[in-house]
């Protein structure tokens, strides 16, 4: 459902309206009046002028010289500064994946625990024609996913268990461990190894593996992971590649430490 869709049917909080009226305002780009806003969302009429006012009583949104067009006020503009200051840390973390990949010539992604599986945050892609292409922002499943095998390793024993009896454990291949016991017993040596595997348990002939990317406690904030058409690359021989992992994980790990200093 497109939130325009997800507007008309009332389904979006007041906030999340506001973050819209930001949004096509900032996208097209130049002053716009209440009425020319709600020609894309759609809202009742009452309803946008509110939300306007009170982004502009806030500082999101200031009046242009006419007094009618709005454009972004100095809130808004602050934090769209903010947001490039990100742009350092996510380009040292890009920088670490790319030569990552390069050295094992294969995909290598970055995922972050979601509420119904392993989210991509950050990929890159081999240069084979031959891929398995999960897009940045799609989520995986937690049980038949290196990265969401060891996200599940990293939860405390109960937490552990919890969640396996709570998750759907669909049986996407042969190799797919359906059976929760089992399920629990491969999460315990992943655990003991911190390296979430896959032996063709998500897709029919890819294999893949994972090393956790931690904060400074040591919690597991994010995977990272290299995944591989068998044709290329057995199981046995993706492992091979797991140093390589846990030093790129340091790396990206110290990005993400440095950008909080």
């Amino acid at each position: 459902m497109k939130p325009d869709d997800k507007l008309k049917a009332g389904r979006v909080p007041t906030g999340i309206r506001s973050l819209y009226i930001l949004e096509v305002l900032v996208k097209a780009g130049a002053p716009m009046v209440p009425t020319e806003i709600n020609e894309i969302l759609k809202l009742p009429k009452p309803t946008i002028h509110r939300l306007c006012q009170r982004l502009e009583n806030e500082r999101f949104l200031e009046k242009d010289i006419d007094g009618r067009h709005y454009l972004p006020g100095v809130r808004l503009r602050t934090i769209a500064s903010c947001v490039l200051g990100f742009a350092n840390y996510t380009q040292a973390r890009h920088a670490v994946l790319q030569h990552l990949s390069e050295q094992i010539g294969e995909t290598c992604n970055i995922t972050i625990p979601g509420s119904a599986g392993m989210q991509y945050l950050d990929r890159v892609e081999t240069r084979w024609p031959l891929r398995v292409h999960f897009p940045v922002g799609d989520q995986v499943p937690f049980h038949c996913t290196a990265s969401g095998k060891l996200y599940l390793s990293s939860l405390r024993k109960s937490q552990r268990r919890q969640l396996v009896d709570s998750l759907p454990l669909s049986k996407h291949t042969e190799n797919t461990l359906t059976d929760r016991d089992q399920l629990l017993a491969a999460l315990a040596e992943i655990r003991r190894t911190k390296i979430g595997s896959d032996n063709e348990e998500f897709v029919d002939g890819m294999v893949a593996i994972a090393v956790p990317i931690e904060d400074e406690n040591n919690r597991l904030i994010a995977t990272l992971a290299v995944h591989v058409p068998t044709q290329r690359m057995s199981m046995q021989c993706a492992l091979e590649h797991a140093e390589q992992l846990r030093e790129a994980a340091v790396k990206i790990r110290e990005a993400f430490l440095g950008s909080r200093g």
